[in-house]
C-alpha cells in the first residue's frame, strides 16, 4: 500500500509540475469541445488515453 501512495504521490507532483510549466495537460489535440450557446461541454479523450498508458506503466513498474 505505501508504494502505490507514494506512486500516485509521484504522479500528482509530475502532473502540478508540467502544468506550472505551461504544458496544456487536458487540452491535447483530439480532445472534445462543443460550445453552443452558453454552455461548453468537453471531454478529454487523448487525455485519458495518455493517462491510462501512464498509469499501466507505472503499474507494472510497481509490480516488480
Amino acid at each position: 500500500m505505501g508504494k502505490l501512495l507514494i506512486g500516485v504521490g509521484a504522479v500528482l507532483l509530475l502532473a502540478g509540475l508540467l502544468i506550472q510549466a505551461g504544458l496544456p495537460i487536458g487540452r491535447l489535440p483530439g480532445d472534445i469541445v462543443i460550445r453552443r450557446g452558453d454552455s461548453t461541454f468537453y471531454f478529454p479523450v487523448v487525455t485519458c488515453i495518455i493517462a491510462s498508458v501512464l498509469l499501466s506503466v507505472l503499474a507494472a513498474l510497481m509490480r516488480r
